[in-house]
């Protein structure tokens, strides 16, 4: 009844370097990932995915042109132009010769060929999907929470204070949203008049991360059969049908259904099976199938929860700072939750709500979309409640009970103890920088994310007194499978920026010059990225060109191949105005995760790092952000008025 009807699995043709990548970040980053593994991907069964591909949403779906294989011509120079500005000239000068060498050998231009002939493959719609999803996601072993899913903190619904109104009001908003993925009529994304890929709309609902070894798969079920959402309240899970004799319940009806549920669970106690889903994946791996195998009854507990709809968590804390109810919506106790899930809606006792994403098979950009559509319905008031009256002889939620024999409860201890201990681990800081936001920033003649980017950079070279390798994702959905390429935020106008504006001789108007070189080089990194002429996706597509036992080139040798792509600030922006902001963590140890949120009059800032011996300080640079924005807007305005005062007098 619940059998997946598509699986997204690793080719057994990926080769795996000998270390995993670190959560979002790029595959370029290998060799500083948290954890290693040596293992090599057993032969897997390889399931075409059945894709839904009709109607409006994927109306360009065929048309949609494939990610390019760049020349070397075009990736190498723009490469070494990456390492100046983090590279002594000695460095720069030996790294420079390494490249130019491959460039011209024949290895290089057969990894090249290699490559161009995997790009125009037939029936291989982009040449980097495989290698992306196995490398940086289903074959990354260290936790997902912290370290892949996303969250992002809505506003608080001033219609809906009581949690299960609200709460059943989302339910409502995110299963019209549902529906209009499911019958195609939902518009596909546009950037400008360029459609973007519909294709991750597949792994929205009904879909869930199987853990697996070497390598996890994701694994999708049929919308029309499992018209089921799962809530958890007091880590206990329950099977809620939205749909009665052929009816989709109503709010009134879901929150009187939630309001069983909470009843229920709180007059009782059960062992917090949900955390086994915080753990590392080789061991959740295990663990899944010690639960499974623990009684045939678990086994049907598993299929109902990873075949419904998506996940409600029904939290039963009231958070109210930023910091307390961005770290609820990021990892909470790690109990009340499934992570496993693509999709968790959370709404605690007070109210507050936000949404978890499991990042592996779907990047942030749809679920933005999505949860933007439930807040813009449930917070001015759109959404379709349905009949205000509660049907008599709805059948109550099935409480899901999992058979838990000391083993079981053994591996529920352990996980929660290592879930702990990596939570502990992390510091946040949320900055809400209320001075200005995006409307002001275009007033001032910029780009809101390369100014927030050169904030960014601004306040960390305040902090460290230098430049460091920093990760932006920039989308390449015009593509088909696309999904993303990092945008390397640092480059010689960055540096020079970061200088003037810590130089006290320089006037306004030169440190202003700087910013504007700045933002624009950034502006044209990133475009070329959307168009997929970054570098770290070709230079990875040329290393995992390599056979067995082939040498591996210099230039994948040389020091600077890892320093540029360790990132020390790892960042990302998804915007909405009914966000409180979103987050993620750190990618590297002694790096920070910057999510951060530009609304019209304010921007927010998640900034995640490790607690441990490299010293970092979420606090120190939130503070500095907040210095460098008011800095960079007093310089502008003063030069402005500069202007103005030097202009002739009529």
């Amino acid at each position: 009844m619940y059998k997946a009807i598509s699986t997204l699995k690793p080719s057994s043709s990926v080769f795996r370097p000998l270390t995993t990548v670190s959560k979002i970040a790029p595959a370029s980053a290998l060799v500083f990932s948290r954890s290693q593994s040596t293992t090599m991907p057993s032969t897997t069964l390889q399931k075409k995915p059945s894709d839904r591909t009709s109607g409006k949403l994927f109306e360009f779906q065929a048309q949609l042109p494939r990610l390019p294989v760049p020349s070397l011509d075009e990736t190498l120079p723009k490469y070494l132009k990456t390492l100046e500005p983090l590279l002594s000239k000695e460095k720069l000068a030996k790294t420079k010769k390494t490249v130019e060498e491959f460039a011209q050998s024949a290895q290089g231009k057969e990894l090249q060929r290699r490559l161009e002939a995997r790009a125009s493959e037939p029936g291989r719609v982009n040449w980097l999907a495989e290698w992306w999803n196995d490398l940086s996601y289903m074959g990354y072993r260290d936790p997902v929470v912290p370290y892949v899913s996303y969250f992002y903190a809505y506003k608080d619904d001033k219609l809906r204070r009581e949690p299960t109104k609200r709460a059943a009001a989302i339910v409502r908003a995110a299963w019209e949203f549902r529906r209009q993925v499911s019958t195609g009529e939902l518009a596909p994304e546009m950037a400008r008049t360029t459609p973007l890929c519909s294709y991750s709309y597949n792994y929205m609902f009904n879909a869930t991360r199987i853990p697996v070894k070497p390598s996890d798969y994701e694994a999708t079920y049929d919308l029309a059969t499992n018209e089921r959402i799962t809530v958890v309240r007091n880590n206990q899970f329950f099977d809620l049908q939205l749909v009665h004799d052929g009816q989709l319940l109503s709010a009134a009806e879901i929150e009187s259904q939630l309001d069983r549920i909470v009843e229920v669970a709180d007059s009782d106690a059960a062992v917090p099976v949900g955390i086994l889903t915080s753990d590392n994946r080789d061991l959740w791996a295990d663990n899944y199938k010690l639960l499974s195998e623990a009684s045939p009854k678990n086994a049907e507990i598993l299929e109902k929860i990873q075949s419904s709809a998506f996940l409600l968590c029904l939290d039963n804390t009231r958070p109210v700072t930023r910091e307390e109810y961005h770290r609820t919506y990021w990892h909470g106790d790690g109990s009340n939750r499934w992570f496993d899930k693509s999709l968790q809606f959370i709404v605690c006792d007070n109210g507050k709500a936000g949404f978890l994403g499991e990042h592996s098979s779907m990047d942030g950009t749809p679920t933005c979309r999505m949860n933007d559509y439930v807040l813009d319905q449930t917070l001015n008031n759109k959404v379709d409640l349905g009949n205000g009256a509660v049907r008599a002889g709805l059948p109550a939620p099935e409480q899901l009970r999992f058979v838990t024999p000391p083993p079981v409860v053994r591996a529920i201890e352990e996980a929660g103890n290592r879930f702990k201990s990596v939570v502990d681990q992390h510091q946040l800081r949320v900055l809400q920088y209320e001075g200005f936001g995006k409307d002001e920033i275009k007033k001032l003649g910029f780009s809101p994310d390369g100014f927030v980017q050169m904030a960014i950079q601004l306040g960390y070279f305040k902090l460290y007194g230098q430049s460091r390798a920093t990760y932006e994702a920039a989308a390449t959905r015009k593509f088909a499978h696309g999904r993303t390429e990092t945008c390397r935020s640092v480059s010689n106008e960055s540096v020079e920026f970061c200088k003037s504006f810590e130089n006290p001789l320089l006037s306004a108007g030169e440190k202003v010059a700087a910013l504007q070189a700045a933002v624009k080089a950034h502006g044209s990194y990133a475009k070329a990225c959307s168009d997929g002429k970054g570098v770290d996706r070709h230079l990875l597509g040329l290393r995992l060109s390599l056979k067995p036992g082939e040498e591996k080139p210099a230039i994948f040798q040389d020091p600077a191949y890892a320093e540029s792509s360790h990132w020390y600030l790892s960042t990302s922006q998804l915007s909405s105005e009914h966000f409180e902001g979103w987050g993620f963590s750190e990618v590297v140890p002694d790096g920070y995760g910057v999510a951060y949120t530009i609304r019209k009059d304010s921007v927010i800032f998640h900034i995640a790092a490790m607690k441990n011996k490299f010293g970092l300080n979420s606090d120190h640079l939130a503070h500095l952000v907040k210095e460098a924005l008011g800095e960079m807007r007093l310089a502008v305005v003063a030069a402005k008025l500069s202007e103005t005062a030097a202009k002739p007098k009529l």
